[in-house]
């Protein structure tokens, strides 16, 4: 069956369908991720999901791209974002072992704000004033979520914020993937370098798996796999101005698996800032899209 060419209505449907579905599945992964880390080290749960996922995404890569998909140019550009999403993966599993889903999921939206202070440090890209507040209002809500020097606050509530910042750089360091090379040859190579990566360091945490516990890295890599490739075609088909708020939808799918799984109910100050960092992220998207117009 024929995808609906870029731009038409069909297109811009099947896109926020891809995007909303992609973001549920993303949301599961996480999920999954919070129930195996009460057995297995974050690092653990992140090498056997990549190491899983892989052939999925090199038979996925193949199919939307051809054998070209998995031809790198630049290698070490490729190796260098895997050690960035192995450290941000990390960061953000072991979160889960301390904070409610919800909130470590409120907190990991301020990564559009990281990378906007990036950009306007020491990449001089001219950021305007509007975008500036949006980036202070971002932080407001972040200061709201984990309260800082009140009764709630937990350090741990750093993690998703520095996840956020590392992910950031992540984001921004694809502008050093040779332009030859497709989103398709991005997937491929943060997989397997990731894979790569955590095998070296795995053995000193290494656990047996236990057998009922199979299905929950086979889920959190079909989850994993299936969300990225859903939310990479999803901006294929639509403008990233339509599709990209729609990323903030999960925290709703994160509020509900938290809820239906470990009775996690965020109080109604964690729901404020996620509102503040949701709006402000929207705002950003927006402000984006008029500059590019």
């Amino acid at each position: 069956m024929q995808a609906a060419p870029p731009g038409t209505q069909a297109s811009y449907t099947g896109g926020i369908v891809l995007m909303c579905a992609g973001v549920a599945c993303l949301s599961a992964n996480d999920a999954v991720a919070k129930a195996l880390t009460a057995h297995y080290s974050p690092l653990q749960i992140l090498f056997m999901r990549n190491l899983i996922a892989l052939p999925f995404t090199v038979a996925i890569a193949l199919v939307m791209g051809g054998r070209t998909a998995l031809k790198t140019y630049r290698p070490a550009a490729h190796l260098l974002r895997g050690a960035l999403w192995v450290v941000a993966a990390m960061m953000f599993f072991t979160s889960f072992i301390y904070l409610g889903l919800a909130e470590a999921t409120a907190l990991i939206f301020v990564a559009p704000f990281f990378i906007t202070v990036i950009s306007a440090l020491f990449l001089g890209e001219k950021v305007h004033i509007r975008r500036w507040l949006a980036v202070l209002f971002g932080f407001i809500g972040v200061l709201v979520v984990i309260r800082p020097g009140g009764a709630t606050f937990q350090a741990a509530s750093l993690l998703p914020v520095a996840t956020a910042l590392v992910y950031a750089l992540l984001m921004l360091s694809a502008r050093w993937v040779d332009a030859r090379e497709t989103v398709w040859t991005l997937l491929v190579y943060l997989t397997g370098t990731a894979a790569l990566i955590s095998a070296f360091i795995v053995p000193f945490v290494w656990v047996p798996v236990r057998l009922e516990d199979l299905w929950l890295f086979a889920a959190i890599a079909l989850f994993g796999t299936a969300g990225m490739t859903m939310m990479t075609q999803a901006f294929r088909l639509t403008p990233a101005v339509i599709v990209a708020p729609l990323d903030y939808t999960g925290i709703i799918w994160a509020t509900l698996f938290g809820w239906l799984f470990w009775r996690e109910s965020p109080d109604t100050m964690t729901f404020f800032g996620a509102a503040i960092i949701i709006a402000s992220g929207v705002f950003t998207i927006f402000r984006q899209k008029g500059k590019a117009a």
